[in-house]
């Protein structure tokens, strides 16, 4: 029989991971660099922000700044005009000057490969660690026992919606565990940015088009099936929380 959506996530992983294979062939991590410098700067830059404005901040700002060194040159002043367009400017300069004094100071001035030194860089958390080691270092990802998945806010309502994990949406890192449960360590970097582009596109937060999933038939949230949506099951669930 076919697997269908009252299968256990188990067996509904791997069709589901094939179903938006074939919609998203070409998803991929929408923001732009080279080295994995350019990478965690990016990655640092896009909390609270869209990918389109950081690109285009970083377009120019990867020209002035090429090293870690030349973050920690200029006047903060400066530094906190250059990145302003993405907004928590001031928050994001301390972390962009506090990791590249940590690059000096400790990494030779290279970008590290593995998390737990990624996580030693200010401003870098679990969440942007994983963005960079997917990015720049998949060889040390299939090696490294603390690697994982990038859970954004698409990749957390969509584990949800599809019934992926038990957790709420804003629970990063145990929805990251369930996931790495699910999915094979090999497509770890691929399962964020096929999630990422389907909840950009189609499993939208407020009203997902069910109508146009490729995977509807898998969704134990489907509107289309008249079911409820798992999301905002939780999110009335953490609401509800907050009131008390």
């Amino acid at each position: 029989m076919p697997v269908d959506r009252n299968a256990p996530a188990s067996e509904r992983i791997a069709p589901v991971i094939e179903g938006l294979e074939e919609a998203y062939p070409e998803a991929s991590i929408a923001l732009r660099f080279i080295t994995p410098l350019e990478c965690v700067v990016a990655t640092v830059l896009s909390a609270q922000s869209t990918d389109v404005k950081v690109n285009e901040v970083t377009e120019t700002l990867f020209v002035k700044y090429r090293g870690p060194e030349d973050y920690l040159k200029v006047p903060e002043e400066e530094l906190q005009e250059d990145i302003h367009a993405t907004g928590f400017f001031r928050q994001k300069t301390r972390a962009l000057r506090g990791l590249s004094q940590k690059l000096l100071d400790d990494f030779d001035g290279e970008v590290p490969g593995t998390i737990a030194e990624l996580i030693q860089l200010p401003g870098v958390a679990r969440k942007t660690a994983n963005v960079v080691q997917s990015n720049c270092f998949p060889d040390a990802l299939t090696k490294d026992p603390d690697a994982g998945i990038v859970v954004d806010t698409h990749v957390g309502r969509l584990a949800v919606r599809l019934g992926l994990t038990d957790h709420g949406p804003k629970d990063a890192e145990k929805v990251e565990t369930d996931l790495q449960g699910l999915v094979p360590k090999m497509q770890w970097p691929r399962i964020s940015y096929l999630l990422i582009d389907h909840g950009r596109t189609i499993c939208l937060a407020k009203k997902p088009l069910c109508a146009d999933c490729p995977i509807e038939p898998l969704c134990p949230s489907s509107q289309e099936a008249e079911l409820p949506d798992l999301y905002r099951v939780a999110m009335d669930r953490i609401k509800s929380k907050k009131k008390k």
